[in-house]
């Protein structure tokens, strides 16, 4: 949803300060994944740090596609392990919260984050699969940027119980969504 409404619109206002970056997009993807799992790793023990890691993940992962599309280096590699990057980085930080929560006696918390890792998994791979088949498929509510800006808001705010149950039902509200478009799409 954000994506699809704010696309790239940070391209063109930071094309001049991006032209003088010589970095290969790739090393921003791995990069930023780095930084995420370093943010898993944190979030047991410190639950804000680990926001802000995933908040500065999730800058790399931005500005690693606004490189490559203003220097003229997109690939499809680029854009495959990128896709792969996330899924990874995904699981590392619902997996991260369930073992939080679960740490804290919170088993109903850790069963919702794991709950909201499968529903991100199945929004990524019907998106996949749809355009495998040659059906475009990027609707729905719960998208990767509406999912780590609610991850940065629970950890900063403490919130996650709450934020992980609105992220369940939307996560599979999304997939529900999905379903129904590339239906009515082959229809």
């Amino acid at each position: 949803m954000i994506g699809s409404r704010l696309g790239h619109f940070l391209d063109r206002p930071l094309t001049p300060l991006i032209k003088k970056i010589p970095l290969n997009p790739n090393t921003l993807t791995v990069t930023g994944f780095i930084i995420t799992v370093i943010a898993a790793l944190v979030i047991p023990h410190n639950l804000k740090l680990g926001g802000l890691l995933i908040l500065i993940g999730a800058l790399f992962d931005m500005l690693d596609g606004i490189v490559a599309r203003v220097n003229n280096r997109v690939t499809k590699f680029g854009a495959f392990l990128d896709s792969v990057l996330d899924r990874y980085s995904d699981a590392f930080i619902f997996l991260s919260f369930a073992w939080y929560l679960a740490g804290k006696g919170d088993h109903n918390g850790a069963f919702l984050s794991l709950g909201t890792l499968v529903g991100a998994f199945i929004i990524s791979y019907a998106r996949a699969r749809a355009e495998g088949l040659g059906q475009e498929c990027k609707t729905g509510i719960m998208e990767r940027p509406e999912r780590l800006a609610l991850l940065i808001l629970a950890t900063l705010t403490g919130w996650l119980t709450p934020i992980l149950w609105i992220m369940l039902i939307l996560t599979h509200i999304t997939v529900i969504q999905r379903i129904y478009h590339v239906w009515k799409g082959m229809k």
